[in-house]
């Protein structure tokens, strides 16, 4: 799909130089992007963006200036993409905790389109780190538009509705939307929100935003003056101070308070912005350092219980020792992970086991439907035996055959059953899905439950979009293990060389915090709390009902294997909304949890936190809907109560038109794909009803005039005619055809009676 949509964008520039811009020599046409990479990908969006949809070329003029062209013959299939010039962009971001709430506001014009007629236009807005769209409000000439979550009952009815073009991840966290039939030379206001992490390392926080646009969204018009706009708050939460380190623009202190900073930059420029905006800060302390966030909830709240977030930050320096590692390294190599998956692991495997201590052991486990061990037991991480491993793994780690999960599990927690004085690990890649997942997770509890002080941590990988994301998650919250993916197969190598760098730098393992036994009611996310890395902060979050101490102590174990505490501090959370801080932690653990217990009471808990924070969620799916500029029930998404539950239907009590995207959800895993060892990224082939119904009935009608004839005949008669026979038969087979599709129609919509 991303490289569809980067070639309709080559497209649509080609196209645009239709374009008349005048005799005004301070006007110049659409310059392509200067890279030396003329790929697809090149064109892929940088930045928020909007693409007018030109299916119909003729259109394709300036609604200000006619150029009276001569008509142009044909359609565009795929439709070409023309990116839309910019008149006004705004970027607004709050950073708490772990997290930004990121909001884009700008304005589009429709300046290629013709001003008598219309076209559909698409919103492209890639997002940061794990970024996850909240919303998104459209004013058209005459309709305004914003983005709504349901639930939906019956999925298969909302199958039947939704298009492909309506919307969905062009990319993973690059979101899309289709705004129907907008008028030549109108102007688009938008704004799009959305929320992401911020990355973490050496004890410094870093927000990057996509913010790069390319030359050619810039209006034709040079004289027209152009502003970019920039504002910036942040608020830690920890009461200490905040280093300010770099940021990609001049920005302007607005305010600076314990634990809180804030900035704008405001400058009128020639040309948009073609940098990401880029900040990074650190807070003040060197140690390990935590503490305990409360908020009473709203009163819309769905959960009328109190909020808690607790935190505990690794700090700048890291003088304590890393625990000594026992790693099992359990690798995929079915036939879908052939080529880049397989190629990124074996790097990331690589880079892995060098960095590995003299005194830490590891194995390696290959498995498909049968396993490949590189040793019968652990070995030490000497420098000749990483050599060797890395020798077998690019003799033996060759992608043919299925997918069988379990018994290489069971495999690894055999092999670390009798370590000591280490932290053990198991390091699982896949791209498949399985039948077993549930029992796989019972099986490794039950092993969990009856193992040491210090079990086996699972850590898990999934690669693509066939894999059951919500079980190997599941996998590791139930081992206080790490998750992580790469749906994008190009990101295999740089992903799994971050999780692998945060599971090798654990510095507190058995982390719990005792305050949680005393209240009355508590639930934690995760419930079992994972260890604490050098390389990055944790948080849990959850609800409570009872009375938290003014201080509540953290315990573990340090790499040593010395007794780890610390005081959190208590405090009243004023300036953070918790709500929104947690509710993606919250959201992607319970549907962990509801898909292993096959609860449905789990299941609508998790469709209702999705509607109320506007995050996407499995249970839920995201609607835009439209409706006239008169209409003022519509206008503001908070202005009216959000609905549980919305049967699909194009327009509802209220007059408004709404129009469902795909589900946004990664789904629970494809086993069919698996079975056929489909690769990541590609995507299953399947017709439409329409198409299928009037190939059946060509089909048919063929098979009905032809019977005694055979396919070598016809090919050898086709030869022997000429020009004007061949036009005038494929005139009388269409003929033909469309008397087949109305026999077809009327099996369908009679059921087979007579008509």
């Amino acid at each position: 799909m991303a490289e569809e949509f980067g070639r309709s964008v080559q497209d649509g520039l080609k196209l645009s130089k239709r374009i008349y811009l005048g005799k005004d020599r301070a006007v110049t046409p659409p310059k392509p992007p200067s890279h030396m990479d003329k790929s697809p990908v090149a064109y892929l969006p940088t930045a928020p963006m909007v693409y007018a949809v030109i299916s119909n070329p003729a259109i394709v003029d300036n609604p200000d200036i006619p150029s009276y062209q001569p008509h142009v013959h044909g359609r565009c299939d795929p439709p070409a993409l023309i990116p839309l010039q910019m008149t006004r962009i705004e970027l607004e971001a709050d950073s708490y905790l772990d997290t930004a709430f990121v909001k884009i506001s700008g304005s589009w014009r429709v300046h290629c389109v013709m001003g008598s007629e219309s076209c559909d236009c698409r919103l492209a807005v890639p997002m940061g780190e794990q970024g996850s769209i909240l919303g998104v409000e459209i004013e058209a000439s005459r309709k305004l538009y914003y983005t709504e979550l349901v639930a939906i009952e019956d999925r298969k009815d909302l199958e039947k509705e939704v298009r492909i073009e309506n919307g969905g991840f062009l990319k993973p966290h690059t979101f899309t939307i289709t705004i129907p039939k907008v008028d030549g030379g109108s102007t688009l206001s938008i704004k799009v929100r959305w929320m992401q992490k911020l990355l973490y390392h050496n004890g410094e926080f870093s927000l990057i935003v996509p913010f790069s646009f390319p030359e050619y969204v810039t209006p034709h018009v040079k004289k027209l003056p152009r502003k970019e706009k920039i504002q910036l708050n942040v608020t830690t939460g920890t009461g200490t101070e905040i280093v300010c380190k770099t940021s990609s623009h001049p920005l302007k202190g607005l305010r600076r308070e314990v634990g809180k900073l804030g900035f704008s930059y405001e400058s009128e420029v020639l040309t948009w912005t073609n940098i990401d905006f880029t900040f990074s800060y650190a807070v003040s302390f060197s140690h390990i350092f935590g503490g305990v966030l409360l908020q009473s909830p709203s009163l819309h709240d769905v959960d009328q219980r109190d909020m808690f977030c607790a935190y505990l930050f690794p700090g700048g320096h890291h003088s304590r020792k890393v625990f000594r590692k026992e790693i099992v390294f359990v690798v995929d190599i079915s036939g879908s992970m052939e080529g880049a998956p397989l190629e990124g692991t074996k790097i990331a495997l690589s880079a892995a086991l060098t960095n590995l201590d003299s005194k830490d052991s590891f194995n390696i486990i290959a498995f498909n439907g049968e396993t490949y061990l590189f040793s019968s037991s652990m070995e030490l991480a000497s420098e000749d035996t990483v050599e060797r491993a890395v020798e077998w793994m690019s003799m033996n780690l060759i992608a043919g055959g299925d997918t069988n999960i379990l018994v290489p599990l069971k495999q690894a927690t055999e092999m670390l059953s009798k370590s000591g004085g280490s932290i053990p690990f198991i390091f699982l890649v896949t791209d498949g899905a399985v039948e077993d997942e549930r029992h796989i997770c019972d099986i490794m509890k039950s092993h969990i439950t009856g193992g040491g002080s210090i079990h086996p941590r699972i850590c898990t990988f999934g690669i693509g979009s066939y894999c059951n994301h919500h079980f190997l998650r599941m996998l590791a919250m139930i081992s206080r293990g790490q998750y992580d993916a790469a749906y994008d197969i190009d990101s295999v190598e740089s992903r799994m060389q971050k999780l692998l760098s945060r599971i090798s730098s654990t510095i507190i393992a058995n982390i719990t915090i005792k305050a949680f036994d005393d209240l009355d009611e508590v639930e934690v996310y995760p419930s079992r709390i994972p260890d604490l890395s050098s390389d990055n902060p944790l948080i849990v979050s959850g609800r409570f009902q009872g009375n938290f101490p003014d201080t509540v102590v953290a315990t573990g174990f340090f790499g040593d294997l010395s007794n780890f505490s610390l005081d959190l501090k208590v405090q009243k959370a004023k300036d953070i909304p918790l709500h929104s801080v947690s509710a993606k932690q919250q959201i992607d653990l319970l549907t962990a949890q509801a898909w292993f217990s096959e609860n449905k009471q789990l299941e609508e808990k998790v469709a209702k936190l999705s509607i109320q924070t506007g995050v996407i969620s499995e249970y839920t799916c995201m609607s835009l809907l439209e409706t006239d500029r008169g209409n003022q029930a519509a206008e503001s998404p908070g202005g009216h109560k959000l609905p549980w539950q919305v049967n699909p239907q194009k327009v509802d009590s209220q007059g408004r038109r709404r129009i469902f995207l795909r589900n946004l959800g990664v789904g629970f895993g494809n086993l069919t794909a698996t079975a056929e060892n489909l690769r990541p990224g590609a995507e299953e082939s399947k017709l439409p009803e329409a198409a299928e119904i009037i190939i059946k009935a060509a089909s048919n009608c063929c098979s009905i005039m032809c019977k005694q004839c055979c396919c070598m005949c016809c090919v050898q008669c086709c030869f022997k005619i000429n020009n004007q026979f061949a036009i005038v038969l494929t005139q009388l087979c269409t003929a033909v055809a469309c008397f087949g599709c109305i026999e077809c129609c009327s099996e369908i919509c009679c059921g087979g009676q007579e008509t």
